[in-house]
């Protein structure tokens, strides 16, 4: 079925899309766990972690490398 593909692969892109704007506009992790994670999640800092947010937002908003 080609339209299922299609919509499942325009999902993922829209998925990756809003992982990589989120990066950007608000890298925090969830308080609660989540279930569906997006490629970008792991790079988020941790939900409280004021400090961190602080000294490392910049670095982690500009954090693509690994998609050149």
């Amino acid at each position: 079925m080609p339209t299922v593909s299609y919509v499942n692969g325009l999902f993922g892109y829209m998925q990756e899309i809003a992982g990589r704007t989120e990066q950007f506009w608000c890298p925090v992790k969830h308080a609660k766990r989540i279930k569906s994670l997006h490629s970008r999640y792991q790079k988020f800092i941790d939900y409280g972690d004021a400090e961190t947010y602080r000294s490392k937002v910049e670095t982690v908003r500009h954090d693509f490398k690994d998609l050149e």
